[in-house]
Formats: C-alpha cells, sequence, structure tokens
C-alpha cells in the first residue's frame, strides 16, 4: 500500500517535501470534511438564532402586548387624572376669582378710605397752612417787638414770667420785688423752711446777638460782635451778682434766665468763657426748657415740705384712730363675752326642752312609776332660765 507521502509522480515539492496526488486528495478530504462541519454547525448555529429570535420575537411580542395594555390603563389613569386636574383647576381659578372680587372690593373700599384721609389731611394742611400765614404775620409783629429794647425786655420778662405762673402756686412767687438793697429783680421764688428767696433775671444782649447773626461771612465783623456779645454778657452776670446776691436775703445762686433755646446752645457751645465765669459768680444760665424743669423741682421741694408740715396733724389723726379702734375692740370683746353667755344659757333651755319632752314620752306611755314631782323643778327651772335670757338680750340691747 502506497503512502500519502509517496514520492511517486508528485504534483508539486512544498519545500523539501514533495506533495504527491494521493496526499491532495486527503487533504481535499480533509477540507470537504471540515467545510461540512462548518455548514452543519452554521445551520445549527442559525437554528438556534432562529429559535433565540423567535423566542425574542415571543418575548418582544409580550412585552409589546404588556406595553400596551400599561399604554392603555395609563392612558386611562392620565384621562382620569386629566380630569380631576380640569375640575381642580376649574375650581382654583373659581376661587381666585371670588378672591380677586373680594380683593378688588375691599382694595377699592381701602382707596376710598385712603381718599377720604386724604381730603382730611388736606383740609388740615389748608388749615395749617392758614396757620403759618397767620403765624408769620404774629412773627412779623414780633420782630416788630424785638426791634424796640424796652418791648423786647418786657418780651423776654413775660416768657419767663408765664413759666413760672404755670408750673407754680400762687404766694410761691413775686414778680418785680423789691429788695432791701432797693434793686428789683424781675422774679424772685419762695423757698421752704424759711430760706432765702431764689433770684430769677430776664436780661439778655439781643443787639450784639443779633450783630453777630448779621455779620455772615465777614469775619472781623463777626469777631468784633463776638466781643461785643461777651463783653455786654459779663456786664449782667456781673450786675445780677452784683445787685441781687444778697446774703441772708436771697440763695446764693441767682438764675440768668435766656429766652431762646437755640441762643442757649450757641453760648454754650461758642461761648464757655461766658458760662465758666457765669458759674464763678454763682449765676445759672437757663434756658426756657431749664427753668420749667428747675420750676419742677421746685414745686416738688414746696409739696415735700407742706406734707412735713401736715405730718403732726397726719400723727396725731393716727393716734384719735388707734384709740377708736382700741375702744371698738373692747366693746367687740364685750359683746362677744354676752353672745357667748346667751349661748350657753340657750343650751341649757335646750337640754330641759330635751327632758320635758322625753317625760312626755313617758307620761304619754302611761309610765306613771316615774317621779312626778320632779318635772315641777324642771319645767320651772327652764321658766327661770328663759326670764334671765330675755332679761340679758333686753339689757344688750
Amino acid at each position: 500500500m502506497n503512502s500519502i507521502f509517496s514520492t511517486d509522480n508528485p504534483v508539486f515539492i512544498l519545500g523539501t517535501y514533495p506533495i504527491g496526488p494521493d496526499l491532495l486528495l486527503a487533504a481535499g478530504a480533509i477540507l470537504l470534511a471540515g467545510l461540512v462541519l462548518s455548514i452543519v454547525f452554521s445551520a445549527r448555529r442559525e437554528r438556534r438564532r432562529a429559535r433565540e429570535a423567535d423566542e425574542r420575537m415571543a418575548t418582544l411580542v409580550a412585552a409589546q402586548t404588556e406595553m400596551q395594555g400599561r399604554i392603555a390603563a395609563m392612558t386611562e389613569v392620565f384621562g382620569t387624572r386629566q380630569s380631576e386636574l380640569n375640575q381642580s383647576i376649574n375650581q382654583r381659578i373659581d376661587g381666585m376669582t371670588h378672591r380677586l372680587g373680594v380683593s378688588i372690593t375691599e382694595q377699592t373700599k381701602a382707596t376710598h378710605e385712603n381718599l377720604r384721609r386724604l381730603q382730611e389731611r388736606l383740609a388740615v394742611i389748608d388749615t395749617a397752612q392758614n396757620n403759618i400765614q397767620s403765624l408769620a404775620k404774629d412773627m412779623a409783629g414780633l420782630q416788630h417787638i424785638l426791634s424796640n429794647k424796652q418791648t423786647r425786655g418786657a418780651f423776654g420778662q413775660s416768657r419767663m414770667e408765664t413759666i413760672i405762673a404755670d408750673g407754680l402756686p400762687m404766694g410761691a412767687y413775686t414778680f418785680q420785688p423789691t429788695l432791701s438793697n432797693s434793686s428789683r429783680p424781675d422774679c424772685t421764688i419762695r423757698m421752704p423752711n424759711g430760706q432765702p428767696v431764689l433770684v430769677v433775671d430776664a436780661k439778655f444782649p439781643l443787639e450784639s446777638w443779633n450783630a453777630i447773626r448779621n455779620a455772615g461771612s465777614d469775619t472781623e465783623a463777626a469777631r468784633q460782635a463776638g466781643l461785643q456779645f461777651r463783653r455786654d454778657m459779663e456786664v449782667h452776670v456781673r450786675d445780677i451778682a452784683g445787685k441781687y446776691l444778697i446774703a441772708g436775703e436771697t440763695q446764693e445762686t441767682a438764675f440768668l434766665f435766656v429766652p431762646s433755646e437755640s441762643i442757649f446752645a450757641e453760648i454754650h457751645e461758642h461761648f464757655e468763657a461766658i458760662v465758666q465765669k457765669a458759674h464763678r459768680a454763682r449765676i445759672v444760665i437757663v434756658s426756657p426748657s431749664l427753668l420749667l424743669l428747675s420750676i419742677q423741682v421746685i414745686q416738688s421741694i414746696l409739696r415735700d415740705a407742706r406734707m412735713r408740715e401736715q405730718a403732726h396733724l397726719i400723727q396725731g389723726e393716727v393716734i384719735r384712730l388707734m384709740e377708736d379702734l382700741g375702744r371698738l375692740d373692747e366693746r367687740i370683746r364685750k359683746l362677744h363675752g354676752h353672745f357667748t353667755s346667751a349661748q350657753k344659757d340657750v343650751d341649757d333651755i335646750l337640754v330641759s326642752s330635751d327632758k320635758l319632752k322625753r317625760r312626755g314620752a313617758r307620761i304619754e306611755a302611761l309610765e306613771l312609776d316615774s317621779k312626778p314631782a320632779s318635772s315641777a323643778p324642771e319645767s320651772r327651772t327652764a321658766e327661770n332660765r328663759f326670764g334671765q335670757l330675755k332679761l340679758k338680750v333686753v339689757d344688750e340691747d
């Protein structure tokens, strides 16, 4: 038997090996068998793939059917939800429409009310404007008054007198009094406990102050006006200290009244030397508000002094009240003793009454063997006690 690697009649030579026809046939058979196996395997794979495709198709069909069912259910749910949403939106729109109508109505009412209040305020503004116009006329008259030195002094003094008269009772102050040195301050205020009076003076150099205001941006004129104002204030402080501070007759301190809060602030801000000199001279510069505060303090001091003066009267009334209270307590205790005695007599009468009831019950039951003679003394004892109780009640009345 010839080998497949027989070198007889080689068809071709592969490398160093000759390839014959038998070898070629064996190789072809092997290739054919491999091709057949490949075709079989391919057919099997195709059938498996077909089965898998069918299974996937069935799965897809089932999923599609399920999806269609879910879509139908979702369509139904969405329809229901859409209906509910439409109903809810309609209700909310109706509620919003109602609230909007109510709000518009309330806003209309509020607008009318605001317009009414605005009209009232405009009327008030018109009245205030008329008052301002009349006040401007009064200010013009006030400027005319202040242009005259005597009338200006009378204006400052009248303002000081108004503050003092409103804050203190009659008799606690005196306007334009005459002191022992024949000087006449604008006002003296009586102090409690026999203390010397307090002097209040209303002099103020308004011409110098107006010169400072009229100087404007002129530095030299302002400096000259300031020096003149300082000199005039020092003269007023010296006059008050020399004329109105009298030992034993007036207080050691006097008030210099400035009839304007703004002027008072300017003095303390730009003329500190005047304030310090007035303090050293025991002169206190006061504005209307400070004078009013001082008047209120003095009024409190006077009220406390009057209360201390009346303290002995109050104490005497309290002593008499305690005496009356002691007598009332004594009489209440006596009345309590009378009531206690009367209660004892009433208890004795009740005891006698109980005994009489028991004896009556025995008599009614024909208990004749008891001692009948003793009932009479019991009855007489009860009558005597009742008579004594009546006498006591009559005596107490």
